[in-house]
């Protein structure tokens, strides 16, 4: 398995998986309508840098990186990640979120910030904080899960230097 950066040519091949997360609803906030030219700006054009998970040429999972405020805020990142259903399971969003935070301090920032984690999305909380993170704060019924309702969204926060 190898991470790299994504480069135009990869978008055919992660439309599928975005598209997968997002019209099921239950972990993204983004439209379930959301057309291939704008879910390819979202995870292309607008994040400061993409990147695939590759096994034998076939992209199963990607995740973008960007600030997450700008101005006095810029030193904070932010990520999301995307896993292909048939590799899940597999370990690709910790190798995602490790290379990430990698990334993020070679660029500069000095934290890590997601801003919307369905509270219903235990997995990824789990996930999240064995890797370090923090819930900082909590959104009320902020998230419109598609079987549970509205469930809470959680901020979550990391301080990459030690």
């Amino acid at each position: 398995m190898a991470i790299r950066e994504a480069r135009r040519e990869d978008w055919e091949s992660i439309w599928p998986i975005f598209h997968e997360i997002v019209k099921v609803g239950e972990t993204y906030a983004y439209d379930h309508a959301t057309t291939i030219d704008q879910a390819e700006k979202i995870w292309l054009d607008d994040p400061c840098k993409t990147f695939v998970v590759e096994e034998n040429e076939e992209i199963l999972g990607t995740y973008y990186l960007k600030m997450n405020q700008a101005g006095p805020g810029s030193h904070v990142c932010n990520c999301g990640y995307m896993v292909a259903s048939k590799a899940r399971g597999r370990g690709l969003a910790t190798i995602m979120c490790e290379h990430s935070q990698k990334v993020a301090l070679a660029l500069g920032y000095k934290a890590m910030q997601f801003n919307f984690v369905a509270s219903s999305n235990e997995g990824a909380i789990r996930l999240w904080s064995k890797l370090g993170f923090e819930i900082v704060g909590r959104l009320p019924k902020a998230f419109n899960h598609p079987s549970k309702g509205l469930v809470d969204a959680l901020v979550m926060y990391k301080w990459l230097y030690t």
